[in-house]
């Protein structure tokens, strides 16, 4: 009891210099409007005095609990199991996986050949161990992947991430030899695209000094660099804007590694790209393509170019999947024509596009299922080559596809149907398991629905229920509620270890809403809840509450919610829209702050998704839902956990602190934590994770199943 109030009152004392008794004047820590800016410093020392004692409160009240162990143990079981499915990727003929475990956090960059790995125990070799280079050079690194040049995929541009954020520094790695070039291509940290054209050049997008990056501190120049030349040696072949959101280069390369033209996409907002060609190793052109402003350039296959549209264009329709000929483009762009490859019917969306060696394999959403199409192209045209036999009820996720031959790995998964990794051959359709994931909990109990519920404009929204099979609809039932609805991306059924393990196998349900603003239905789902529609998403989360409230499926009292990232914008916006709903809500890595959010990290590269909050129009429709800004005194708010991550530099740590800071000036009570690594994904060290979601599910439990 004593650690708690000595905790409580550091983080009172703490908070006292974020929040004075008057609103304080420039350089006193904040803004007139804002008293808690100063927690925006990310490692600024009064910000950090704040996060450790605001820490300090958290681990008592959550690590402290009886349960919270069990959890952690439980959980890092199930992220370090041995028998867990190792992910192929393929490379040189051989298959590769990035391997963590309990003595591995980092992880070790394997390989075996084909063959071991349909094995039950395959023979790795290690080709180079991060933990041990991280020893080695006294850093916190992690691998965010390599690209390796075609089609010798010898030469490799290791990405080293400190502490898992978005920026990585790059290295040249021979991945024969094992080892580093010392004379090889290095380059420092940033948030950079980088990809080979030959053995001695790289084209890239980086920030080359004063004026190279956007409002959102992503690359807008893009320069070729040779082998031994220094970065202000390397030539420029592409300027975009620094009002645009980035810029990069697809390289793209028939099966045998030739580079047959270097496309470069503008993206001018996050979801409008203009697209040049740019011929050659010394970068001729560029020559914009005629294509439409929101689409996304998927693949290349048999001399096509393949785009997905997310707008109507040109008499196709948004969803569509279009291709042009490359060498039509490059006699005369203005006279190509695009071509349909695939058209989703009503209750479908494409949601993926991977190029084999002559096949284009599409991911599909049937009624928020996966499906999985084999696309062939002859004469002109696409044709429907095969069918990729699926589960009618699971998700199917492309993993790798090899481009010297028709091979792909794919995963498919439903709730309560362990992930199983299987093997196709895109020239007959057929497919075999490779893989099975031995199940995780016991869910021999539970039982899966959809069901729709009504959203206040009448609109039906879909949502998975997990539910015990014995279930009382008497409201009793504890339930997690997850929710996005944003960027297009949808959530289909998942295989979720940590979810089973410690909620389901202890009586509660879980719940994916499948709202919109999400990808479940296409780009028309997407573009129904963006920037002034936002309240869309809102209500039919909402909505979804209600529902299962009046099924008798939960109460007020049982149900929480969870978000991170965007779906930290709905969690902060249903905790202040509806407190009557919801006793339990988790804020992972939250955009919260909308009024500030793009003055923060790569906030300024959303602005096609929630409106510009320096537009007084814009502001004022971002004002209504701002979590942050409608927090009000009064108002009996359920007891959220916030959560964030310091090396977090996508969505600022700042929006986390600033919404817990708040609510302590508020008298609400929360809980906040701030961990001291793993980036925005937060799933850099399996044994971090485990801690992570022992934390989740001790809050969860404490406030939905305590008091039963």
């Amino acid at each position: 009891m004593r650690l708690r109030l000595f905790a409580a009152a550091a983080a009172a004392a703490s908070l006292a210099a974020f929040a004075p008794a008057a609103p304080p004047g420039p350089g006193a820590g904040g803004t007139a409007t804002d008293p808690f800016q100063g927690l925006e410093d990310v490692n600024g020392a009064r910000a950090l005095a704040w996060v450790q004692a605001q820490n300090a409160v958290s681990r008592r009240a959550l690590e402290g609990d009886p349960r919270y162990e069990s959890f952690r143990k439980e959980a890092l079981a199930i992220f370090t199991a041995q028998d867990r499915i190792p992910t192929p990727r393929l490379r040189a003929g051989e298959v590769d996986n990035l391997w963590q475990d309990e003595s591995h956090p980092r992880g070790v960059w394997r390989r075996t050949t084909v063959d071991s790995f349909a094995t039950d125990r395959p023979d790795w070799e290690t080709v180079l161990d991060f933990d041990a280079l991280a020893k080695a050079e006294h850093a916190d690194w992690f691998s965010k992947g390599e690209r390796c040049l075609q089609p010798e995929e010898r030469l490799c541009l290791v990405r080293l991430s400190d502490g898992g954020k978005d920026a990585v520094s790059i290295r040249e790695f021979d991945a024969e030899k094992k080892a580093f070039l010392d004379d090889g291509f290095k380059l420092p940290e940033g948030k950079q695209n980088v990809d080979w054209v030959d053995q001695d050049t790289l084209i890239v997008a980086r920030d080359w000094g004063a004026g190279t990056t956007t409002r959102s501190g992503y690359p807008f120049v893009l320069k070729l660099l040779k082998r031994g030349q220094g970065l202000d040696q390397a030539k420029e072949i592409f300027r975009g804007s620094p009002t645009d959101v980035q810029v990069g280069p697809d390289v793209l390369r028939d099966p045998d590694g030739k580079v047959r033209a270097i496309v470069v996409q503008q993206g001018v907002s996050f979801f409008s790209r203009k697209f040049f060609l740019v011929d050659g190793a010394e970068g001729t052109g560029p020559i914009e393509l005629p294509m439409a402003r929101k689409a996304e350039l998927r693949a290349f296959v048999k001399g096509q170019i393949v785009f997905r549209l997310a707008e109507d264009w040109n008499g196709f329709r948004a969803g569509d999947l279009v291709s042009y000929d490359l060498d039509a483009l490059r006699r005369d762009p203005a006279s190509a024509k695009a071509v349909l490859v695939f058209h989703p019917g009503p209750e479908q969306a494409t949601e993926g596009a991977e190029a084999t060696r002559d096949y284009l394999i599409v991911s599909l959403l049937e009624n928020v299922r996966g499906r999985l199409a084999v696309m062939a192209y002859a004469d002109g045209a696409w044709t429907t080559k095969a069918r990729i036999p699926t589960p009618a009820d699971d998700a199917v996720d492309i993993v790798d596809v090899s481009k010297t031959s028709n091979q792909l790995f794919f995963q498919v998964q439903g709730f309560l149907d362990p992930t199983t990794l299987e093997v196709a051959d895109a020239a007959t359709g057929e497919a075999k398991v490779v893989k099975r994931l031995p199940a995780r909990f016991d869910a021999s109990k539970d039982v899966v629905e959809q069901l729709w519920a009504t959203s206040t404009d009448g609109t039906k929204i879909p949502y998975f229920l997990v539910r015990p099979k014995a279930m009382r609809y008497d409201g009793s039932t504890p339930v997690q509620m997850f929710g996005y609805g944003g960027f297009e991306l949808p959530y289909p059924p998942q295989y979720r270890p940590e979810v089973g393990k410690l909620w389901l196998e202890r009586g509660g349900a879980y719940v994916i809403a499948n709202i919109r603003g999400g990808g479940e239905f296409g780009p028309a789902w997407h573009e129904a809840a963006l920037r002034q529609n936002r309240q869309r998403a809102f209500d039919d989360f909402a909505s979804v509450a209600r529902d299962m409230i009046r099924r008798g499926v939960t109460s007020p009292r049982r149900l929480g919610i969870y978000g991170r990232s965007n779906g930290g914008v709905l969690m902060s916006v249903s905790m202040t829209q509806h407190p009557e709903l919801y006793h339990a809500v988790v804020i992972e890595s939250p955009l919260i702050d909308m009024l500030r959010y793009q003055k923060l990290s790569a906030g300024a590269s959303w602005i096609d998704e929630y409106g510009d909050p320096d537009v007084p129009e814009q502001a004022a429709w971002i004002a209504k839902y701002s979590g942050y800004e409608n927090l009000k005194p009064g108002v009996k708010y359920p007891k959220p956990y916030i959560t964030t991550n310091r090396k977090d530099d996508r969505v600022h740590p700042g929006h986390a602190r600033k919404f817990a800071a708040k609510l302590e000036s508020l008298g609400d009570p929360y809980l906040f934590f701030e961990d001291d690594f793993g980036g925005h994904s937060y799933d850099a060290d399996p044994v971090a994770n485990s801690a992570r979601w022992a934390r989740h599910y001790v809050y969860l439990s404490q406030q939905l199943m305590d008091g039963r």
